[in-house]
């Protein structure tokens, strides 16, 4: 049977239902287990955590909206986090967790060999903590990385932690998706977020919504996406004092870079596809071996 999904949110969770998520954890029978926003005692969510270390299946763990609400269960998290093998994505979004709590789960983090999305919005934190996920974009070909992050309202990030940020991006190999929305970033960081995004040869997705933005920013992502070769495809600047004819330009240029890429892609496949068959037709040749007796053998041979 193909692992499935538990997903409840903002319930409190009863003795029996902690112990039929931990069952099936065990099991290997849940690839995402979603307790968003959930009420449980500080027992049951050791339970759980348990029963995070010992499944081999669980892909996807979305702890959002203050279920790791201390230190206690930050240290409980991390050691299961540190067993288990499988989670590939984990959202803490809306998590008190600080940068104190950051440094207690990176140990985890940084080691573990599936992780490739991780949201840590609203989680409180400032520039230690962008130091330490800093360390999870490691340089290109370093090792493997965050390919998806999440930082969204994170207000104690200063110029100086963004602008470290914008180093490790764009010197990250992996990561495609960056959501900073609703951080109070400006014009001077969205400056050093446009160098970043032109020098990342794998960035995809950029949320800027609502950080404060003005023209004067839009107009140098303008130049970025005109006039630079990038991978990026989306840039989501709603809710900031630009002009909607500017951001129409921006969405117009990137459309038109995924299209002609999209061109490309098909003129490529079909020139590769018209050699394959050339190379087919002239790779077989018959080939007529007559012998003394006047007897004719037809002999495919492979050129």
């Amino acid at each position: 049977m193909l692992p499935g999904s538990i997903q409840i949110s903002g319930e409190t969770l009863s003795s029996a239902e902690i112990r039929d998520i931990c069952e099936s954890l065990r099991e290997n029978s849940i690839k995402l287990l979603s307790l968003r926003g959930c009420q449980l005692s500080d027992r049951d969510f050791g339970r759980i955590c348990r029963g995070v270390a010992e499944s081999h299946s669980l892909a996807q763990l979305n702890l959002n909206l203050g279920i790791v609400s201390n230190i206690n269960r930050v240290k409980q998290l991390a050691e299961a986090l540190k067993a288990n093998r499988s989670v590939q994505s984990l959202f803490l979004h809306g998590s008190p967790l600080t940068d104190a709590g950051l440094a207690l789960l990176n140990p985890a983090l940084s080691i573990h060999p599936s992780l490739v999305a991780l949201d840590l919005g609203d989680c409180m934190l400032g520039d230690e903590g962008i130091n330490l996920i800093c360390g999870l974009l490691p340089p290109d070909g370093a090792k493997s990385g965050l390919k998806e992050l999440t930082l969204s309202a994170n207000p104690g990030i200063t110029a100086k932690g963004w602008g470290r940020l914008a180093i490790a991006v764009a010197h990250s190999s992996q990561v495609r998706v960056l959501n900073l929305d609703y951080n109070p970033l400006g014009d001077q960081i969205a400056g050093m977020l446009a160098v970043s995004v032109a020098s990342s040869r794998t960035l995809e997705v950029l949320d800027l919504e609502g950080t404060g933005l003005t023209n004067q920013s839009a107009l140098i992502l303008l130049d970025m996406v005109e006039n630079y070769p990038t991978a990026l495809r989306t840039l989501i600047l709603a809710e900031n004092n630009i002009s909607p004819e500017l951001q129409q330009q921006i969405s117009d240029l990137l459309s038109e870079g995924e299209e002609e890429e999209e061109n490309e892609t098909r003129e490529v496949m079909a020139r590769e596809k018209n050699s394959w068959i050339c190379q087919s037709n002239s790779s077989s040749q018959m080939v007529l071996v007559t012998s003394g007796l006047g007897e004719s053998l037809l002999a495919e041979t492979e050129m």
